[in-house]
């Protein structure tokens, strides 16, 4: 995975800005005695937003930029003049990208269209000036606020693959021969385990210029759920797919249980993965006569519809095609935007060790305005 570009998770240390300090400056002209406070407002922390972008389709661009730091608001000067605000950081995602807190592993967030917009982390509200604090007995007052402080917080951002149909199988059971053969994409095919080290997606072309999206994984393997194989690492981009295309070889020892196994790996992950639509493929079938086909047939779940297929002959592709295009078009069918994003294990992912982001060190110039206390005052 070293030489791949295709990044579908990172760890980012996020910090919005500090509001700026209010002034605590009083009014000094000409001919004009006792000026009063004229001391104007900080100016707010910048904001840390993520955003969707649909040129985006990894992770890739936030490899090496571990660190998102928004500035902080200016502080207010004479004249009630207001501070400049801070500059909001926004960080660029592809759409299905979560949020994750990376400590505790808590959901944050998600965006999945294209533009939507989630603030990370608010910005420090800018201080008050001392104008704000003149009242009839106290007609010079030398205080001023000083400005929020910022919101940091180390995250976690995860992809899941948006597409139509997800492929779902065991390692070698015809799922990137299959996409090759339905679409233009171009994944490594080969005859041992673990061929496909990173999600591929491909344009499925149908009847009458429509199309999907065919998005297949690395291969499932028992025990994934628990993070055997390549497992933890991928079955979250089927979470997405609004139908599980199940491929099973037709030279398989039991359909039927490898069909359970798979299923089983999908719910203990996720329990939201039982609703949604499902297809089961028996692949490889050119091997296969008319009598064999009746005979395996018996032995399927019934609760699915399925289909004898065989990339390399074209057998049963189309009625593939037409078995996934009206399942798609179902009224009831499963919303990639409905899924419940659980808590996932930090430790499992290996990223819960410190990965050297540095601690906030206050500026020298920071004053820690002991003498003001301002809890009674109302930040709105």
């Amino acid at each position: 995975m070293a030489e791949s570009n295709f990044v579908d998770y990172v760890k980012i240390y996020c910090r919005s800005g500090k509001g700026g300090r209010g002034s605590s400056h009083f009014r000094r002209e000409k001919y004009i005695p006792k000026g009063g406070p004229d001391g104007g407002d900080g100016g707010r922390g910048g904001h840390v937003i993520i955003r969707a972008n649909r040129n985006y389709w990894t992770l890739l661009h936030l490899r090496f930029e571990r660190h998102i730091f928004a500035t902080s608001g200016e502080g207010g000067s004479a004249k009630r003049s207001f501070g400049k605000d801070g500059e909001d950081r926004i960080i660029e995602v592809p759409l299905g990208t979560a949020a994750y807190d990376a400590e505790t592993g808590e959901f944050i967030c998600d965006v999945t269209k294209d533009g939507q917009e989630i603030m990370l982390l608010r910005g420090g509200k800018g201080g008050l000036g001392n104008a704000h604090f003149k009242t009839s007995t106290n007609q010079a007052p030398r205080y001023a606020q000083p400005g929020e402080p910022f919101q940091e917080r180390a995250v976690i951002l995860q992809l899941k693959l948006l597409a139509d149909v997800g492929l779902v199988g065991f390692p070698n059971a015809g799922k990137s021969t299959l996409l090759s053969v339905v679409s233009a994409a171009k994944p490594k095919i080969a005859n041992y385990p673990f061929t496909t080290l990173e999600p591929n997606l491909g344009i499925v072309s149908y009847r009458d210029n429509r199309s999907f999206v065919m998005a297949d994984i690395p291969g499932i393997i028992e025990g994934a759920s628990e993070g055997k194989g390549l497992g933890l690492r991928f079955l979250r981009h089927i979470e997405r797919n609004s139908l599980l295309l199940f491929m099973i070889p037709a030279d398989s020892d039991d359909i039927a249980k490898e069909y359970d196994i798979l299923h089983n790996e999908l719910v203990k992950y996720n329990p939201e993965l039982l609703s949604k639509r499902r297809v089961l493929a028996i692949t490889k079938s050119d091997m296969l006569d008319e009598e064999l086909i009746e005979a395996l047939t018996e032995e399927l779940p019934k609760d699915i519809p399925h289909i004898f297929i065989s990339s390399i002959t074209g057998f049963g592709i189309t009625e593939l095609k037409d078995i996934l295009w009206s399942e798609l078009n179902k009224e009831s069918f499963h919303d990639a935007e409905s899924i419940v994003h659980k808590p996932i294990d930090v430790a499992a992912l290996g990223l819960a060790a410190d990965e050297g982001f540095p601690a906030y060190e206050a500026d020298e110039d920071e004053d820690d305005f002991e003498e003001f206390e301002y809890e009674e005052l109302d930040w709105e």
